[in-house]
């Protein structure tokens, strides 16, 4: 890096150029966005996929629907318009029934009569101011035979609406499928992404800017981000030919790479600052003195050897830093592989992936930007000779004082440290409380905004043709019931508490019988819906329980199961990291406790703000009544990942000291002092970054940038500036105790030195 720094700029524009051209251009097949999945996250093997898996197989071919609004089948003249043999339906039905691929096409006029056959009528929009039309394709077509039927399907479709319109007979035409919603959302994503990053990167280079001084200095984060950006679609792109991954991967893994990769350019480019400062002055003191220097360049070709020097320095300490956070935050966020559920597992990996990458720009690129800007870091800014910015700039340029507003910070909590401490823990129970409530769910057309043309379409059906709508639970037999145990086993769901009816039984083949549940709830995935799959379950009948509330029930016990796993791989990991660093048992020890309260604390407002509906009309969401259920381990996850970010350097700079002969008090001060600065900039980057997602259409990446930018804000203010220097001061030199037989091992592995 500091000998052949152009080559390395080389190198990652063309990884950069590469990774770009994979992922968003068909060259190789299909973009990355056009591979991704969405719908209801499941686990695999569990009740409620093995149901969905049963009817998907039952189901027969894809279908297609055109939703006509507007047209009235107790008008006379409607009717007439509909019904003519020479008119739009008529000529359309023909045309997609001679569609290759095309099983059957279905309205509620196919007849003449929408009443003559009840599964006409069920056609017919219950005010009947609105009809559907159905195709339905064969079952088992080849892919691309598939997809040519489909195309061919919804461009028929997409016409007749718009005859219908034109001649009068409805006011509005809508086609839905499957795939046409999977592109909806998977398009929805794309824009909030692109919209993310309009919003975070522009905000976050002016923060830089003001915190540097200088643009030269600020840009460097964000060419490491950009860098990571790119390359982490790549990456992406490659897991996709190997794991399945939904459309939230993207999103919610770019804003951590994002962030990430413009927080430890922060640290790299400000301890370089530092150090390049130190080694000039250094050589002007010894050059006044009268002694010759040697080290100094004058003129040539030859690299200026304090750069370098400064350059290797950096890495050799910030970059240490830097590393152990990267490998924390790996850690943290690969425990999601240890659940069960596949997309917390391609979370875990792929976010895994991306926090290497951020790692790799910031310790190669980075620096090797660091050496090609040379001295120029130390001109002054153009924003200095503004002379309203001047005092500003100015400040906030330099290299921290070992006196400022930190160290008077830390003096103030260091007088009543119990004080602090015990304030600041009741604060994060307090903020914590409303997880006694949370209720999970899982999405299904809720993704998509209210307002979406998707959307009006299923809800418009869901609400308007309640015959064409799906029951709220699905319960299979499996064992092939005879007309007994079927007698038996509706009349024992009949007496469910919530259960208005059960449909009648559907075969669906090798055994397997259906039953539709129909609740009287108007949620088919609140609580109430919850209970009525617990005590079907609780029956003993042996039946299987499908539907979106037991889709719930089975995610949220899959949380359950794996976070024993999950979160002892994380809390052992971190632990000996954190040992490895500090030599110390009781500072991994409080780390994780603050940490997991901040995280609580973070989770605790984002239910009350999502769940609960507040805030709503400013955040622009509609609540659904609880909070998505993976949301909640990617929060978990991501966010103790970049606590234990800031924790690091923190503890970085505090041992720093502490092993150079101040007090542990004093070594705390000087400490938060120095590394105050950058953990506050560092989070308020990473904040804008994650309120720029927050901004999204799709509520679950809104829940996730929320709840992330909450909890770097509480961590870098309540929790590193008062909570973690107050526990560190009641401690005293005991935060550096660690039992005489592990001494040894701690000197031998450290990862400070």
């Amino acid at each position: 890096m500091t000998h052949r720094p152009r080559s390395v700029l080389v190198a990652w524009i063309l990884l950069a150029l590469a990774a770009g051209g994979f992922a968003m251009t068909p060259v190789l097949g299909e973009p990355l966005f056009a591979k991704l999945s969405t719908g209801e996250p499941g686990v695999p093997g569990s009740q409620s996929v093995r149901v969905s898996e049963l009817l998907s197989d039952s189901a027969g071919g894809s279908t297609t629907t055109l939703l006509v609004g507007g047209s009235d089948l107790s008008d006379p003249d409607t009717l007439t318009g509909l019904t003519d043999p020479d008119g739009a339906l008529a000529n359309a039905r023909g045309d997609l029934s001679e569609i290759d691929g095309v099983q059957a096409v279905a309205d509620p006029l196919i007849a003449g009569d929408p009443t003559a056959d009840p599964a006409l009528a069920a056609l017919v929009s219950t005010d009947g101011d609105a009809f559907v039309v159905r195709v339905t394709l064969t079952e088992g077509l080849a892919d691309d035979a598939l997809t040519a039927a489909e195309q061919d399907v919804v461009d028929r479709l997409t016409v007749l609406g718009e005859d219908l319109v034109a001649a009068d007979l409805a006011s509005a035409g809508s086609v839905s499928n499957t795939g046409i919603v999977i592109r909806a959302i998977n398009h929805q994503m794309e824009q909030d992404l692109i919209r993310g990053e309009l919003v975070a990167l522009p905000i976050s280079l002016l923060v830089m800017v003001i915190v540097f001084g200088g643009a030269l200095a600020a840009g460097m984060p964000i060419v490491g981000a950009v860098a990571s950006i790119v390359g982490g679609l790549g990456t992406i792109m490659g897991l996709s030919y190997v794991m399945d991954l939904d459309s939230v991967v993207i999103n919610v893994v770019t804003v951590l790479g994002l962030g990430l990769s413009i927080d430890y350019g922060l640290l790299i480019v400000s301890r370089f600052r530092e150090e390049l400062k130190r080694l000039v002055d250094d050589d002007v003191r010894l050059e006044t003195a009268g002694i010759p220097v040697g080290r100094r360049r004058r003129g040539g070709r030859r690299r200026d050897p304090l750069v370098l020097e400064a350059v290797r320095t950096t890495v050799g300490t910030a970059g240490r830093t830097v590393f152990f956070s990267a490998l924390t935050i790996a850690i943290s966020v690969l425990g999601l592989a240890a659940f069960p559920a596949d997309l917390l597992q391609a979370l875990g990996v792929a976010g895994a992936l991306v926090v290497v990458l951020a790692l790799a720009t910031a310790l190669t690129l980075v620096p090797a930007l660091l050496v090609l800007s040379g001295r120029r870091f130390l001109a002054p800014s153009i924003l200095s000779r503004v002379p309203g910015l001047r005092a500003v700039v100015g400040r906030l340029g330099d290299v921290a004082p070992d006196h400022g507003v930190f160290s008077r910070l830390t003096a103030v909590v260091q007088k009543r440290p119990w004080f602090v401490m015990i304030g600041a823990f009741a604060a994060l129970l307090v903020m914590a409380s409303p997880l006694l409530g949370l209720q999970l769910r899982n999405s299904g057309i809720d993704m998509l905004p209210p307002g979406t043309e998707q959307r009006a379409h299923l809800d418009a059906v869901s609400s308007g043709f309640p015959a064409l709508g799906g029951a709220d639970v699905w319960v299979v037999a499996t064992d092939a019931p005879d007309e007994t145990a079927l007698s038996e086993a509706t009349e024992a769901l009949t007496a469910v508490e919530h259960v208005a009816s059960v449909d009648p039984a559907v075969d669906l083949g090798d055994g397997n019988v259906l039953l539709g549940v129909r609740l009287d709830v108007d949620d088919a995935g609140g609580a109430e819906a919850v209970a009525v799959v617990n005590d079907v379950r609780d029956l003993g009948l042996g039946l299987l329980v499908g539907g979106q509330a037991a889709g719930q029930v089975d995610f949220g016990q899959s949380l359950i199961d794996g976070l024993p796993l999950a979160g002892g791989l994380v809390v052992l990991a971190t632990f000996v990291l954190l040992f490895l660093m500090t030599g110390s048992v009781l500072v991994p020890v409080k780390a994780l406790i603050t940490n997991v309260l901040s995280i609580a604390a973070s989770l605790g407002i984002t239910t009350w703000v999502f769940q609960e509906g507040h805030l709503g009309s400013i955040l622009g969401f509609e609540s659904v009544g609880g909070i998505e259920s993976y949301i909640v381990a990617v929060v978990v996850a991501f966010g103790f990942g970049l606590a234990m970010d800031y924790e690091v350097f923190l503890l970085s700079r505090v041992k720093e000291l502490y092993d150079g002969g101040a007090s542990n008090d004093e070594a705390v001060r000087l400490g938060l002092q120095r590394s105050g600065r950058i953990i506050t900039s560092a989070a308020l980057v990473i904040i804008v970054v994650f309120a720029g997602f927050a901004t999204s259409s799709l509520l679950p990446i809104k829940e996730a940038g929320f709840a992330l930018a909450l909890a770097v804000a509480l961590d870098a203010t309540l929790v590193r500036m008062l909570l973690v220097p107050a526990t560190m001061t009641v401690l005293g030199d005991r935060n550096w105790w660690a039992p005489r037989w592990l001494r040894p091992l701690a000197a031998r592995l450290s990862l400070h030195h």
